[in-house]
């Protein structure tokens, strides 16, 4: 076979999620239960025989692109936030987004299967996928085969110890009631995320008390560490519409 063999996928869908860039969004899917989405299909697959007896299956693998950071390039090495940042592994012992494809896989909770006004939606939570996320392929998930629990994952074996505590200031906390009656449980994703320290893998285990920034649906949300082991939000805005926010994954 030809070294100079390609292939061409069509996006057969994109992902509408919470996570309007890529810092914050959590390392894995199903951390965040909080973290609810759609499946938009588009094109030829926006086709209601393509999901039939899907809604059976609990829970679905998508295939995806890393489109943030496609132009980027991808590297042999890598460094993985799970070793602290400080460890460089070949990137097909880790799921880096720097691929020599940009391919990724995420299995997520299927909620619901939507079709109406001739548009497939398929409604999904536990994600881990950046807004606008195109997607490849999508299959159900098998638990006797996809689930292995003696499985040896080297590094990775077990899910991180992280448990910050979240607590939100007098003027976040009116913010959340404000925004809350148009975004149905931001207080319990803005908490989830955050208790996955989402800052750089490096700052773990040190006193920090630069102020941070996210941003989840329109909303920019700040907060700082108090200790190692608990943060406060301290704003929750939103910016006026003629704000430029950029995404930076």
């Amino acid at each position: 076979m030809s070294k100079n063999n390609r292939v061409t996928l069509d996006y057969i869908g994109y992902i509408e999620s919470p996570f309007k860039e890529k810092f914050a969004i959590p390392r894995q899917p199903g951390l965040v239960k909080a973290a609810q989405g759609k499946v938009i299909l588009t094109g030829d697959s926006n086709n209601a025989d393509i999901v039939k007896a899907l809604e059976q299956f609990s829970h679905i693998w998508l295939l995806f692109i890393f489109h943030g950071t496609q132009a980027q390039g991808w590297k042999p090495l890598v460094r993985p936030p799970r070793l602290g940042g400080n460890k460089k592994m070949g990137v097909l012992a880790t799921r880096s987004t720097f691929r020599p494809n940009p391919i990724g896989m995420s299995v997520v909770e299927l909620t619901s299967v939507e079709v109406s006004n001739q548009q497939v939606i398929l409604h999904i939570s536990g994600i881990d996928l950046l807004d606008q996320t195109p997607i490849v392929d999508i299959k159900p998930y098998i638990p006797y085969s996809d689930a292995l629990p003696n499985a040896d994952a080297g590094f990775a074996q077990t899910q991180p110890d992280i448990n910050v505590s979240v607590t939100f200031s007098h003027s976040a906390q009116l913010s959340l009631t404000k925004y809350e009656q148009e975004y149905t449980g931001l207080s319990q994703l803005i908490e989830q995320v955050l208790a996955q320290d989402p800052r750089p893998a490096y700052k773990r285990d040190k006193v920090d008390d630069k102020v941070y920034g996210m941003t989840l649906y329109d909303l920019n949300i700040e907060w700082q560490m108090q200790d190692l082991t608990s943060l406060q939000v301290t704003q929750i805005t939103k910016p006026c519409a003629n704000t430029s926010t950029g995404n930076n994954q």
